[in-house]
Order: C-alpha cells, then sequence, then structure tokens
C-alpha cells in the first residue's frame, strides 16, 4: 500500500475503503492563508491524489473554525520575480483542474472564505458550507484589483453577484443563506456536521465508476471554454470515449434502476 506523505501547511489522508482522498488546510493560526510553501505542496498533492488509484474523490476542507481561509498570506511574500512578465498566479498551483485533476472534488467551507480563498471554491465541483460562513472579496478594500478570484466566481454566480462582491469588499458579507441563494454553494448544514457531510457526498461519488466520474467532470468544466456547438461535439466524443456498454445493456443494469436520492 502506498505511503501517504507528510506537509508542512497541509494534511493528506488517503481512506482506501471509502476511495476518498481528504485535503486540510492546515494554517488554522493564520487564518489557513496560502503562501508559497502551501502554493507548492498543494500542487504536488494533486498530482499525488490524480495518480492515486485508491481514490476516487477528494474533500477539501481546513482546520480550525474561524477561517476556511483568508486567501494570500500577505504577511508572508510570496516571492515574484522582479520582471513584471515573469509573475505567476498563485491558483495554477492550487487549482485542482490547472493541475488537470478530474477526480471530483467537494469543497466544505467554514467561517471566513475570503480573497484568494476563491482559488479552492471556485475549481470545486461541489461545495457545502456551514452555517456559520461567510463570503467576500477583500481585494479592492486593501486597495488592490480583483482581477482573478472574479473569473472563477462569475461561472458559479454570474456577472450581477461577481461584481457586487468584487466592488464591495469588506463591506459586506455574504451569509451562508445567501451564498446558498445565488448557488455559490448546493447545501449549509450546522457546523458540527460539516466534514462528516462532505464525506458522506465524497463517499457516494466515489462508489461510483471512477472512469465515469471523472470523464462527466472533464466534460463539464471544458465546456465552459467553448462555444455551445463545441462543447456538445466533444461531449459526443467523451460520451464515446467513456461509454462502451450499449444501450440494453445499461438499461439492465440493477444500479441504473435504483430510486434516485431527492436532496
Amino acid at each position: 500500500m502506498p505511503m501517504t506523505p507528510s506537509f508542512d501547511t497541509v494534511l493528506l489522508e488517503v481512506d482506501p475503503t471509502d476511495r476518498v482522498a481528504t485535503i486540510t488546510l492546515n494554517r488554522p493560526d493564520q487564518l489557513n492563508t496560502f503562501n508559497r510553501a502551501m502554493c507548492h505542496e498543494m500542487a504536488e498533492i494533486w498530482q499525488i491524489v490524480k495518480n492515486d488509484d485508491r481514490v476516487n474523490a477528494v474533500v477539501l476542507r481546513a482546520a480550525g473554525t474561524r477561517a476556511f481561509s483568508a486567501g494570500l498570506d500577505m504577511k508572508a511574500a510570496y516571492g515574484q520575480p522582479d520582471i513584471v512578465w515573469n509573475h505567476e498566479d498563485p491558483g495554477e498551483l492550487l487549482s485542482p483542474k490547472w493541475q488537470k485533476v478530474w477526480k471530483p472534488v467537494v469543497c466544505a467551507v467554514q467561517g471566513m472564505c475570503t480573497a484568494g480563498a476563491f482559488y479552492f471554491v471556485n475549481e470545486a465541483d461541489v461545495v457545502i458550507c456551514s452555517s456559520d460562513a461567510t463570503f467576500f472579496d477583500s481585494h479592492v478594500t486593501a486597495g488592490l484589483v480583483s482581477a482573478l478570484e472574479p473569473i472563477g466566481l462569475m461561472r458559479r454566480v454570474g456577472l450581477g453577484d461577481t461584481l457586487r462582491m468584487a466592488l464591495m469588499g469588506n463591506d459586506e458579507r455574504v451569509s451562508a443563506q445567501t451564498a446558498l441563494e445565488i448557488r455559490l454553494v448546493t447545501e449549509v448544514v450546522p457546523a458540527e456536521e460539516l466534514w462528516e457531510h462532505a464525506h458522506a457526498i465524497a463517499r457516494t461519488i466515489a462508489a461510483k465508476p471512477p472512469t465515469a466520474t471523472q470523464g462527466t467532470v472533464k466534460a463539464i468544466w471544458e465546456s465552459l471554454d467553448k462555444p455551445y456547438r463545441a462543447a456538445m461535439d466533444q461531449g459526443l466524443i467523451y460520451t464515446r470515449l467513456g461509454n462502451p456498454i450499449g444501450k440494453n445493456e445499461l438499461a439492465d443494469n440493477p444500479v441504473t434502476k435504483q430510486t434516485p436520492r431527492i436532496r
């Protein structure tokens, strides 16, 4: 059985029975802000998760109660190159989709979620939060242009709500209930149930054939970058690649006859 490596800023646990990997941001005293070390550790973790055949789904969560993440650690310089054209986007290291990881990610948010924390939320496949969660974008309040995180956020909640959050800064905190109403999250649960419920969702997804779940994630996310017809054409290709059984076999499969769960 492969050994799960240890990291300084993040915890990684793999449950081979449930086929779920749990990634925990582990800088609670710094509000789980990310520094360069966390960015590089997250990039390494995504590759570990991608290549571990014991893992079919992922839970992304954060230690402590005060914050899921407050974004970039402003007290620890990220260390960008002096030449502006060589500047990096930390989100490319934090992001499962930039890292070409198509295993479904369930993100569990508690406490504050602000600024660069949206790198994590924007590219998760299922986002739930605790009833005490608050979402806001602190960039403009600090005199900073908010130009990266809103691009991903806009895909989730639309232009109007994205602009409102980006321009209001610290002066408007989106509550868990409002986050549910604007579809930033799909469910709100009590804080004490957050981690277990996220794991239950991931466990349910992980029980499905991984070729089907990963192909679904890949097809849907890649469609966002294409015109409608091009996305449909590519989706058809993925359907042919990922659905080797015929219609009759699918119809006779007892798994497809299960009564669906209604949320």
